[in-house]
């Protein structure tokens, strides 16, 4: 099983530790995938030392001090990115609080994409940044699209190695980054029932599926072989012996189309 996340825009940044390594992220034995990452870290280095910098990056004044620290990105500490990425999502899977077993297949399968690393493990060791993938780069296209080019060769190659289900928990740019397997595949969708109908959802979505995460890697390798049983296990989890109150639908997916995890949440 694979899990896709988002990465969260803000971050914690180590206080100390060996600076990034490029040589100890996942997809560092592809020679493309390393020249994106140096050629992004300097570019980003670059363009945060500009006099217009807080434009470029399209934030406010109170991240100043996050875009001056882009300059020495590569000098800066790093730490496993379970630790950097802060946020709904990512407080609501807990990893500090997983089973050891479900730390260890966290830190391998679930991937966290990046504006600015492309694709990292939960496990590798990331310095804190200031890059959105809606950032507009000079002289480069949208990072979703400049990424998606460098990245689908070793992510479909990755994605061949494990024939389990994938859980795309991703949104908007970073969903745009790689197509994962069609066939293989469901996004997480989360509703909220009102007035006796379905309404996505938005300020819950990044909790619920930060839940979803979690139950997921909870759960035995042995349950989550199929889409089925990945559906199954997050299923159980919003039953009456479970720990959430949501209902689950698999909506299957095609050869060309991702299918759906929808998760509905009752009224408020």
């Amino acid at each position: 099983m694979l899990i896709l996340l988002p990465p969260s825009e803000g971050k914690t940044a180590p206080a100390s530790g060996r600076p990034l390594d490029l040589s100890g992220l996942v997809l560092a034995d592809d020679p493309e995938v390393t020249a994106a990452r140096t050629e992004l870290l300097d570019r980003l280095a670059r363009v945060s030392g500009r006099e217009d910098a807080l434009e470029v990056l399209g934030v406010g004044a109170s991240l100043a001090a996050e875009v001056e620290a882009n300059r020495t990105i590569t000098q800066n500490p790093a730490a496993a990115a379970h630790r950097v990425y802060t946020g709904v999502l990512f407080d609501a899977l807990d990893y500090a609080s997983l089973p050891t077993a479900a730390r260890t297949r966290a830190r391998r399968r679930a991937l966290v994409f990046s504006a600015l690393l492309g694709v990292t493990a939960l496990g590798d060791a990331i310095p804190a940044y200031r890059l959105s993938v809606g950032a507009r780069l000079p002289d480069m296209p949208g990072l979703g699209t400049w990424w998606k080019k460098r990245l689908t060769p070793a992510l479909d190659a990755f994605a061949e190695e494990d024939a389990g289900p994938v859980v795309d928990c991703r949104s908007g740019g970073y969903a745009s980054q790689w197509k994962a397997p069609s066939g293989r595949t469901v996004t997480v969708d989360v509703f909220q029932m009102k007035a006796g109908r379905r309404t996505v959802v938005s300020h819950f979505a990044k909790h619920t599926r930060g839940l979803v995460a979690r139950e997921l890697l909870a759960a035995p390798a042995s349950q989550v072989r199929t889409l089925e049983e990945a559906a199954a296990v997050v299923e159980r989890a919003g039953s009456p012996e479970g720990p959430h109150d949501w209902s689950v639908e698999l909506v299957e997916p095609t050869v060309t189309k991702a299918g759906s995890l929808q998760v509905v949440l009752p009224e408020r």
